[in-house]
């Protein structure tokens, strides 16, 4: 942090009161009760680091395809944000494949497919907004929330 000037960790700061401010507006925007997600941990380097922010927005079930970046509720609790490296239709609707770009294996190993082969549609909170296929991040900003 001492890297950080005062003036840059008050914009910071006064950038995440906004958003959490004007969460209700943005999950109406997008559709998503989750509309921001923070990251946290490395498994999804070297595209997202801990603390960038990323948005959020409803997508079908069928238009979920592979190469989103997808933000699931974690069997143990929490979210997961993931690629979505396989979609599988079944019967009962359509199973995602998920795995972190810095991860050297799929969820499975995380124990995070009890409904088979993948995450199941009815856990997926949204799907990370990339206009033209550039991942939109605010970076570092979401590291105060980590904090609190």
């Amino acid at each position: 942090m001492s890297s950080i000037k005062k003036s840059d960790l008050a914009i910071l700061i006064a950038l995440l009161v906004i958003v959490i401010l004007l969460k209700p507006a943005l999950s109406a925007i997008s559709g998503t009760q989750t509309p921001v997600a923070v990251v946290r941990g490395n498994s999804m380097l070297p595209l997202l680091h801990e603390g960038d922010l990323v948005f959020l927005h409803h997508v079908d079930p069928q238009d979920i395809k592979v190469g989103d970046i997808v933000v699931y509720k974690s069997v143990y609790g929490g979210y997961i944000i993931h690629r979505v490296i396989k979609v599988i239709e079944t019967p009962n609707g359509f199973l995602y494949e998920t795995k972190g770009d810095n991860n050297p294996a799929d969820d499975s190993m995380l124990g995070q497919f009890p409904e088979g082969f993948g995450v199941s549609y009815d856990r997926i909170a949204g799907v990370v907004w990339s206009p033209a296929n550039k991942t939109l991040i605010v970076p570092i900003i979401g590291v105060i929330s980590l904090f609190i």
